[in-house]
């Protein structure tokens, strides 16, 4: 049997990327947009013979190639990947993998959330882990008619403040769950003080980070997918399986949405929530969207203007706690990663 070496494949080594690219078309896989660690096993003519990454505490982008397959290459991927992940801390971890691979990663200890068929099911390690994160949830559960808002708030603009108070409006209770990813320009924990801040006048509002279940659009794993529409309806119809449960335990039987004009991600994404979350007992309402100068007020507005350097003009399109901090000094890291990014833009 061929000896390999395991190294990682740093961001800065062209080649390493180049045959990473290289193996994972030929597996039909696709380079996710969010990796920050990747490995691979080279043999002995340095030829890349299987890979695997990580964003965060989810597993991505793992193949063997098929002339290698039969040798236990993506077991050892799978381990050193887990071994590092033990290494910076993550203990709790997630993947998303093809339906006829969830019987793999059951044998190396994964264990299934839900899936949807066919397409892509979503595992983590710890065998209770969900279970103890609905119980943890079923505390905040007063009884009253309930409802919920899912946002990224990248930043909390007028429009997120719009949808929370006429969502307020119209249950006993509004739990508001933010994006905890941080793979949005503006950082998770900016992002849940400036809802928090924000929404502070709205007494019946409970705010929760989304925490790993409640999955964002923006980390979603897309590479082994076949084109962007099945992306979305498969992340969607993933969500409404996990949100279901989730809304059992905090006794929901509403979900708030904004009217999408501009992004056709959310656009797809909200018609096909509106499809089948009903079916779990949940309703959809959306809310059209506040607008400002004839124009929808988007978070990629504000920050296309943030990254022009005119933050006079996001004034009319924020509430006064985001103009706050994004005056005050406090901002200036979060201001220089958005005028540093090439796209501040979402479709």
């Amino acid at each position: 049997m061929s000896e390999y070496t395991l190294s990682e494949i740093k961001q800065t080594d062209r080649r390493a990327n180049r045959l990473m690219d290289e193996l994972l078309i030929k597996e039909g896989i696709q380079r996710d947009g969010n990796l920050d660690y990747s490995l691979g096993l080279f043999d002995e003519d340095y030829k890349l013979v299987a890979t695997g990454s990580c964003f965060k505490n989810t597993l991505r982008c793992m193949a063997v190639d098929s002339s290698h397959q039969g040798e236990g290459l993506l077991n050892q991927i799978v381990t050193a990947l887990m071994d590092h992940q033990s290494a910076i801390g993550n203990h709790e971890l997630f993947l998303y993998t093809k339906c006829d691979s969830a019987r793999f990663f059951g044998d190396l200890g994964f264990h299934e959330i839900t899936r949807v068929d066919g397409k892509v099911v979503f595992m983590e390690n710890r065998r209770d882990g969900f279970a103890r994160y609905l119980d943890s949830l079923s505390a905040f559960n007063s009884g009253k008619e309930a409802g919920a808002i899912v946002m990224n708030a990248n930043p909390f603009t007028r429009g997120h403040l719009y949808l929370a108070e006429t969502a307020a409006s119209q249950c006993e209770q509004l739990h508001i769950f933010v994006v905890s990813e941080d793979a949005s320009l503006v950082p998770f924990e900016v992002r849940y003080e400036l809802v928090r801040r924000g929404t502070s006048h709205l007494k019946n509002v409970t705010l929760h980070p989304s925490g790993n279940y409640i999955i964002s659009s923006a980390t979603f794993p897309s590479y082994f997918l076949k084109d962007s529409e099945t992306v979305i309806t498969s992340h969607a119809r993933l969500d409404i399986r996990i949100f279901a449960r989730i809304a059992a335990a905090l006794g929901i039987d509403r979900r708030f949405v904004g009217e999408e004009p501009l992004s056709q991600v959310t656009g797809i994404y909200n018609r096909v929530m509106a499809d089948e979350l009903p079916l779990s007992g949940v309703q959809v309402t959306v809310i059209p969207r506040l607008a400002e100068g004839g124009s929808a007020i988007s978070a990629s507005t504000v920050r296309s203007l943030i990254k022009k350097g005119d933050l006079a003009a996001i004034r009319p399109l924020v509430p006064e706690s985001t103009y706050e901090y994004f005056t005050s000094p406090a901002a200036a890291p979060v201001i220089e990663r958005i005028r540093s990014a090439g796209e501040v833009i979402h479709y």
